[in-house]
């Protein structure tokens, strides 16, 4: 079981850049083919940029031709949450880190094999590390 990391939204932003904040803390998203990890081919671990819990390896990430960082599974399943979302009129599973809470992206059931899921990420919810 991962332990929650508690803190004020205040040291939140202390912490992060705008763009961060923007989208770790409230739910924002970057635009589409913009962020870091888009195109990115590096080996590694992928963490949260809030807190830095291993979310996604490099060797389960894909070029889903969404714009955004995608991969087909966490690293474990107890590294991110599931979270219904109807917000912007659509109906969709927003994924969020379990350890933060920060928002990450959303999981779509269009991925390939083996799972069949598309972990859809936002570049700035990442942080690669090529350790």
């Amino acid at each position: 079981m991962v332990e929650k990391l508690r803190k004020t939204e205040e040291e939140w932003r202390r912490e992060l850049t705008p763009e961060q904040y923007r989208i770790l803390r409230e739910k924002g998203t970057e635009p589409a083919f913009t962020g870091e990890y888009a195109h990115s081919k590096e080996h590694g671990v992928f963490k949260c940029a809030a807190c830095g819990q291993e979310l996604f390896l490099s060797d389960t990430k894909y070029d889903s031709g969404s714009g955004w960082p995608s991969f087909y599974q966490p690293a474990a399943s107890d590294r991110v949450e599931m979270h219904d979302d109807t917000s912007h009129g659509m109906r969709r599973v927003e994924v969020t880190c379990s350890r933060c809470g920060s928002h990450l992206g959303h999981v779509f059931p269009d991925g390939p094999r083996p799972t069949g899921m598309r972990y859809c990420i936002n570049s700035a919810s990442l942080k690669l590390d090529d350790k």
